[in-house]
């Protein structure tokens, strides 16, 4: 027991001493008070506000993990864009802190949740299909979920999430990496505009025209107001086959190979992603297949060959494979970090890394708390995925592909936050120095916004972009109204 004690303080001090820490500003719980009356007695009837002891108050506040929800002063319900900026006008008036929660989905704390007031788009819930246009006006208040739903009966589709539970608004300002992006880009890039609302409570449409603050929402996120539509470009949408199979450690070698060969391969309809994540002292294999078809082309067959140990692949609607993916979304009342890490290709020996980090990881952490579960996730796409759409915040360069990995912690004690924040920067660390080793070169490659853990630095994310976009910050909002919100901030 005592050796078991000492080995468990000595690797949370290991872990903690390459930990980020962060200030938490104190604010005056009646100064918050007094700006949701405020606001309270400001806004119109479309319009509400809650306190912690009403239903809807849990309901707005509440995020896909507990680690990301935290206890507002007040939450607050716009129902129209002319409300959201006088809610805006008040908080700068204020300099109240605040956070915008479209889906709830942000792993991380403070970026969509605040102690101040929590402003939740819930009511910006339409989805209309413009046929004349082909676009789709969305809600930012909508969970993709919604707008797949509501699209299948019209044969429709638009670029968005790939697991249920994810947010259209998150999504869509960070970049959105989508079922359908090898064909047609990020979801930024089929972004046609948006309803804005600026910090100093103006509400505007956006669209190419308009060459600065279309440049900065697209990939930049809340720095420049409140986007409450985006009108989507739409594509013919007929009936895909997909679905997730499941292998055990002895297929690892087998899966790295096919999983390798499948990259090599120019079918733009088909996408597939492998997890990795630690289980009674084995790695388990997840492979997620899509195809944008009612039968594949055949470029799974090698990947099909493996056997599995249970899973399906189904033709059916889009909308039934994405409900299919349920489980892939629920994280069980756990408290989740992620991070991520760019690579050029999936290359065996950067696999090998992904293997050795979910074992090593999984290992360790299951010591300090036995809920703790590690996944890692490689998702590849097509070589030409940056090549769909113009300048923009996210990627800050275009002229050649890098993927996203997807590096996820889930455990259940409160007090090892910062040992999981520095256990998911290591393993990031970890797989871009193999992917560098390889030959690949990302030492500049830029991270994807949406994935990476709090405490990056934004010229991680954005490189040589970021000068562009802190002067477009101050131009739209001198009073740095949107810096009283969470999340990456130029």
């Amino acid at each position: 027991m005592a050796l078991r004690t000492l080995l468990l303080g000595a690797l949370s001090q290991a872990l903690l001493s390459f930990g980020q820490p962060e200030v938490m500003e104190i604010y005056n719980p009646s100064d918050l008070l007094c700006t949701c009356n405020q606001i309270a007695a400001t806004i119109s009837d479309v319009s509400q506000v809650f306190f912690p002891s009403a239903p809807m108050y849990l309901s707005d506040i509440e995020h896909a993990t507990p680690s990301s929800t935290e206890a507002s002063a007040c939450s607050v319900e716009p129902g129209s864009a002319e409300d959201v900026g006088v809610i805006l006008r008040i908080l700068g008036s204020a300099r109240t802190p605040f956070a915008v929660k479209g889906g709830g989905h942000a792993f991380n704390p403070g970026f969509s949740s605040t102690r101040g007031v929590q402003i939740a788009m819930t009511r910006f819930n339409e989805t209309k299909v413009n046929p004349m246009t082909s676009t789709v006006d969305v809600g930012a208040g909508l969970i993709w979920d919604q707008v797949y739903e509501t699209l299948e009966p019209i044969g429709v589709n638009v670029l968005g999430g790939r697991i249920p539970g994810i947010g259209v608004a998150g999504l869509t300002l960070g970049g959105g990496y989508s079922f359908l992006s090898s064909q047609y880009g990020l979801t930024l890039d089929n972004v046609a505009g948006y309803e804005l609302v600026l910090p100093n409570g103006t509400v505007i449409n956006v669209t190419s025209e308009d060459d600065d603050l279309w440049f900065g929402l697209r990939g930049g996120l809340n720095n420049f107001g409140i986007v409450t539509k985006f009108i989507l470009k739409s594509y013919p949408q007929g009936d895909v086959w997909g679905g997730v199979r499941f292998y055990s450690e002895n297929q690892l070698d087998a899966i790295r190979e096919a999983f390798f060969k499948f990259q090599q391969k120019t079918d733009t309809k088909a996408e597939a992603a492998v997890s990795l994540s630690y289980s009674s002292g084995q790695v388990l294999c997840a492979v997620l297949f899509f195809y944008d078809a009612p039968t594949p082309s055949g470029v799974f067959d090698d990947l099909l060959g493996i056997p599995a140990t249970r899973g399906n692949v189904l033709t059916g609607s889009f909308f039934d494979f994405f409900q299919s993916l349920s489980a892939q979304g629920d994280f069980h009342g756990y408290r989740v970090f992620g991070d991520t890490a760019s690579v050029i290709q999936y290359s065996p020996a950067v696999f090998d890394a992904f293997v050795d980090q979910t074992k090593l990881w999984g290992a360790r952490l299951l010591v300090l708390d036995e809920t703790a579960t590690v996944t890692l996730t490689q998702e590849p796409f097509g070589k030409g995925i940056f090549s769909h759409g113009s300048g923009s915040a996210y990627p800050p360069d275009r002229s050649h592909a890098i993927f996203p990995s997807s590096h996820t912690i889930g455990w259940s004690n409160a007090s090892l936050d910062d040992t999981m924040a520095s256990a998911l920067r290591n393993i990031s660390y970890s797989i871009r120095a193999a992917a560098l080793a390889d030959g690949q070169d990302v030492s500049r490659a830029a991270l994807y916004p949406n994935y990476a853990i709090s405490g990056t630095p934004l010229e991680d994310m954005y490189g040589g972009n970021v000068k562009r976009l802190r002067k477009i910050r101050a131009e739209i909002d001198p009073k740095d109204v949107m810096g009283l919100a969470g999340g990456w901030k130029f």
